[in-house]
């Protein structure tokens, strides 16, 4: 479950931003759209929250940055060398914050815990890192790591509460490598749930979605009356899905690709398998029609990409962060996609969905709670702001969001200029 995640330095961000999950006053759509933590709190969260702003606000940056700190969590022990770069990339329109490291933290819930992780970090080290967990309400200090300038060494701090090989695992820790990271790689147990958090739980999406791979190897399993239920449930017609695999075989591209280009296929290729996928429907006369997914439309070919992550995020609670959600679907699909995790049937165990998108005629207090609604604006120094909808007070009920935002109430608009030029002239 996350709570809330905040960047700063980082892409079109400069100073710190943060998105929250957690429920702001105010009891609206309650039992559809948040979920208690636990039954024995009043701490709520939200079940998704929607990102809106113009072209180049920096929306996909505040992903970006979030799929850097899971990449830098996933890969900086086990896949990165002494020397390898970290994917960081500061706010470049600012010498003073070019030369400074970029911040990242996520507070979530796992297993009842509360943790707060973060750390900073130049491409081509991690100058602070640190873990709070809160076990029985009260925090605990398990680790912190803080580069120290003048001894040019890190200053440690190693909790009484973090069991195991503390001294080895620091020991262990690169300059460009996280000490949680390197710590799972020498068997950590008590950090484990953390580290899967970031790996197993929090699943990102670019604008393309997820592709059709995904979706395509759950109708190969038991899975698949489920997404079949999904795109039905969808109105896309489609009766069956068929997948069918085989080894990839370079003599299949065509004859004329120059050589080069073919090794290289061939080479990327080697060992996996092309899926063939099927989309069957029904004829006017009762029988059943194979359609390649690829004769299939650019909206139902997205859907059946989104159409695997979403079964199974809803089925096992993950966290998905989608790119502009409304990308070749139909309003009413975005609808659909948004409230299948607004529904306690459908989302039995409490998943989170945070998506990019420009569509506005979900922006509706029937669809989302005031809280789950966001902004991004770019600032007179062209670093990115994030804000709540909540800042501006909108009537319980009463205020028409979309007409509100659409006429300038919230910001986060494109200014569009008068065009002074003929295009028509030579």
């Amino acid at each position: 479950m996350l709570i809330e995640f905040g960047v700063s330095n980082f892409r079109s961000f400069s100073d710190r931003q943060t998105l929250s999950m957690a429920t702001a006053k105010g009891r609206e759509l309650a039992e559809e759209n948040t979920f208690k933590v636990n039954a024995f709190s009043d701490f709520n969260l939200l079940r998704s929250s929607a990102i809106y702003g113009a072209n180049a606000s920096g929306k996909t940056n505040f992903l970006l940055a979030l799929r850097a700190m899971k990449d830098i969590v996933v890969n900086s022990a086990s896949s990165h060398q002494r020397g390898d770069k970290l994917p960081i990339s500061p706010f470049r329109l600012s010498e003073k914050k070019y030369n400074a490291p970029s911040e990242f933290e996520a507070v979530f819930i796992v297993d009842h815990v509360r943790y707060q992780y973060g750390f900073s970090a130049t491409q081509e080290k991690i100058y602070e890192e640190w873990l709070l967990a809160y076990p029985k309400g009260r925090a605990q200090r398990w680790f912190g790591r803080a580069w120290n300038e003048n001894k040019q060494e890190y200053d440690w701090e190693l909790g009484n509460n973090l069991y195991g090989e503390k001294q080895l695992w620091q020991r262990s820790t690169r300059d460009n490598a996280l000490f949680l990271s390197t710590a799972i790689q020498l068997n950590s147990k008590q950090l484990q749930p953390i580290y899967d958090w970031f790996d197993e739980i929090l699943r990102m999406s670019g604008v393309g979605g997820w592709g059709m791979g995904f979706s395509a190897s759950l109708c190969e399993k038991k899975e698949k009356e489920k997404v079949l239920e999904f795109l039905k449930a969808a109105d896309l017609s489609i009766e069956d899905i068929q997948v069918e695999s085989e080894p990839f075989d370079p003599g299949a591209l065509p004859e004329d690709m120059p050589q080069g280009i073919k090794d290289q296929i061939a080479k990327d290729m080697k060992g996996k398998k092309v899926l063939d996928i099927k989309t069957i429907h029904k004829s006017v006369d009762g029988g059943e029609v194979a359609f390649d997914i690829d004769d299939e439309s650019d909206g139902t070919q997205r859907l059946f990409g989104f159409a695997g992550p979403w079964v199974d995020s809803l089925a096992n609670g993950y966290i998905l962060f989608i790119d502009e959600l409304h990308d070749n679907l139909h309003p009413k699909l975005v609808k659909f996609l948004v409230s299948l995790f607004h529904s306690s049937e459908t989302n039995p165990k409490n998943a989170q969905l945070v998506f990019t998108t420009h569509e506005t005629s979900i922006l509706d207090q029937d669809v989302f709670r005031r809280d789950q609604i966001w902004f991004c604006e770019k600032n007179k120094d062209q670093s990115t702001q994030l804000y709540p909808l909540t800042d501006f007070s909108p009537r319980k009920g009463r205020e028409n969001l979309e007409l509100s935002y659409l006429s300038g109430r919230y910001g986060a608009l494109p200014f569009v200029k008068d065009l002074t030029i003929s295009l028509g002239e030579k």
